[in-house]
């Protein structure tokens, strides 16, 4: 018998409903914004270095997301995922040759034409430039929350983000200047350099010193079942605090803005699903496990909407089209993830009938 199929993950009361408990911050983050706009100014000027565009508070509950994460990962197991490298290859091809392009596509068919009717030419551009810039970011941070929904390989996981580090330091503006159309459009190489260090290197680090010195000073058997366990609520937690206070601080696009919300979300969440599935079936052809289909299919289609709002900003503003196509990536994409990650739980079974 399949140990994989007999015993599924079971997750917890609250991480079941999470889709209903986002809506909720979305709720409360907007309330904030509309009720309370001082101090939630104060709180979105608090960046790391002015101009750097990377707030303070997110990247606390970033970290506090990634850090139970990396406490999980073996470290000495990453040699692994070279010697079996086609679940990383297939993602590395629909994040960086696929993705990027296809929201392009989607950007100027649904923006230009098919919603042209309520959409003035100067606001399709912005939108279609801020679907570029959310698709041009693969997912960091939040993949390992995916992750750790669908019973992901938390090593494979933290190699695919690591890849996708280094290769967006090298394609990101250049992908983003090229689809943009724009010859004078310069993404801020402060920006991007300051997000990739603060959201995945410092909680990487010091994720990977804790486990290290915890290991040898405890042992394995207290770190796993004593330690590990309580870090479990932490996830989920700062997700939901990190929603709230996007959305409060776009409290005021969101509300003035609504009508051009509901038609951006139409190919952001076209996107999602076509991507995903896309990694998800190319991986189960070629016979991938499952732990790594899975928080494959879902780096493949989510976005790094944390760089991709900071970058949206810089460029266009933060009352911009761009600046709100990018917070409504935020919007969709975790319910839209959500129900992704239930897919491919649901459809273990399935899969693995092809490759055993």
């Amino acid at each position: 018998m399949n140990r994989q199929v007999a015993m599924p993950k079971r997750l917890a009361f609250f991480e079941r409903y999470l889709t209903l408990w986002v809506f909720l911050c979305m709720i409360v983050g907007v309330a904030l914004g509309k009720l309370a706009p001082e101090f939630t100014d104060t709180l979105s000027k608090l960046e790391f270095g002015q101009g750097s565009q990377v707030n303070v508070p997110i990247a606390v509950l970033i970290w506090l997301m990634i850090y139970p994460m990396m406490l999980k990962v073996d470290f000495t197991a990453l040699g692994g995922v070279a010697r079996k490298p086609k679940g990383l290859m297939v993602t590395l091809m629909v994040n960086w040759l696929i993705k990027p392009f296809s929201m392009a596509l989607l950007g100027w068919l649904f923006m230009n034409h098919i919603f042209r009717a309520w959409i003035t030419p100067e606001l399709a551009k912005e939108y279609t430039a801020g679907l570029i810039i959310l698709a041009a970011a693969p997912c960091t941070a939040m993949v390992f929350v995916w992750s750790y929904l669908t019973d992901g390989d938390p090593v494979y996981t933290l190699v695919q983000v690591a890849v996708n580090d280094l290769i967006m330091l090298v394609l990101f503006a250049p992908i983003v200047m090229f689809l943009c159309g724009v010859a004078n459009v310069v993404v801020p190489s402060k920006v991007l350099i300051t997000s990739v260090v603060v959201f995945i290197v410092i909680p990487l680090a010091a994720g990977w010193l804790t486990r290290m010195v915890l290991l040898k000073s405890h042992g394995k058997d207290w770190f796993e079942q004593k330690l590990l366990p309580k870090f479990q609520p932490v996830t989920i937690f700062a997700l939901l605090l990190t929603l709230v206070l996007i959305f409060a601080f776009q409290a005021e696009n969101l509300t003035t803005k609504w009508s051009a919300v509901l038609l951006l979300a139409v190919p952001i969440t076209l996107q999602v699903y076509f991507n995903s599935s896309l990694t998800y079936l190319v991986m189960r052809w070629l016979k991938v496990p499952h732990n790594v289909a899975s928080p494959g299919a879902l780096i493949g289609a989510s976005n790094f909407f944390e760089l991709a709002v900071a970058v949206a900003i810089t460029l266009f503003g933060p009352a911009s089209g761009a600046a709100l196509a990018c917070v409504v990536g935020v919007l969709v994409e975790v319910p839209v993830m959500l129900s992704v990650c239930k897919i491919c739980n649901q459809s273990r079974g399935w899969y693995q009938q092809k490759i055993n």
